[in-house]
């Protein structure tokens, strides 16, 4: 199985990193951007996931370290950013593989970690969500940075994830607390708005995914 290092010190992306390519990758992740040169030597990954702004070091920095290693010389390098502003070019100077903003097209990266490292691992199997209206409970914050909660019902649900329909306007990549309210209520975990779509002219239809495994959700991921 090929190996990935990744570099972000956003711990909550590091545990979606892990939920969404472990299944295909052997992933090692580190938040410490001095940490994450040694692991490079012990580990020899075959990519490296590399955010751009972290404590002690930057991306840049740290990518023109990987690049003086003689082992890490030609490894591929994915910087991935939250950052707003374009730093593609400067990336492409330092040599590195692939661009990405947060939030991150998981099958766009995906896709090009497999043609770069040329993947022959079959993809995890997908279980299409089942259509089920489970009653939870929503908090976080809409576009306009007000703080709300909200009971809603979910249209389908699967392991990684719901669909729900909403009048607010979410945010993507915006977290949010889910809980779970049939019979008494219980917290399940924390969510990210994925894609939208319009449901109606008052309605959207957002999909949320869990950034970490929700133990006691409905249906257990495979």
């Amino acid at each position: 199985m090929k190996k990935l290092l990744i570099v972000d010190d956003d711990e909550a992306f590091r545990g979606l990193y892990r939920r969404r390519l472990s299944g295909s990758y052997d992933v090692v992740e580190t938040g410490d951007p001095e940490q994450a040169l040694a692991l490079a030597l012990e580990f020899r990954p075959d990519a490296i996931l590399l955010d751009l702004r972290m404590p002690k070091f930057d991306g840049f920095e740290l990518c023109r370290n990987f690049r003086s290693l003689s082992y890490t010389s030609s490894v591929p390098i994915f910087v991935i950013t939250g950052q707003s502003g374009n730093y593609k070019k400067e990336c492409e100077t330092l040599g590195v593989s692939g661009y990405f903003e947060k939030p991150i097209d998981f099958e766009k990266l995906k896709a090009i970690l497999a043609g770069t490292l040329g993947n022959t691992i079959a993809e995890p199997r997908r279980v299409a969500p089942l259509k089920m209206r489970v009653p939870i409970k929503l908090q976080g914050t809409d576009a306009e940075g007000r703080q709300f909660t909200e009971l809603a019902e979910t249209e389908s649900v699967s392991g990684d994830g719901f669909q729900v329909i909403s009048v607010r306007q979410l945010r993507k990549g915006s977290t949010f607390e889910v809980f779970l309210t049939a019979r008494g209520e219980r917290y399940i975990g924390r969510a990210r708005v994925g894609e939208s779509t319009a449901a109606d002219l008052q309605h959207q239809r957002y999909r949320f995914d869990f950034e970490a495994e929700a133990k006691d959700w409905i249906v257990q991921k495979t």
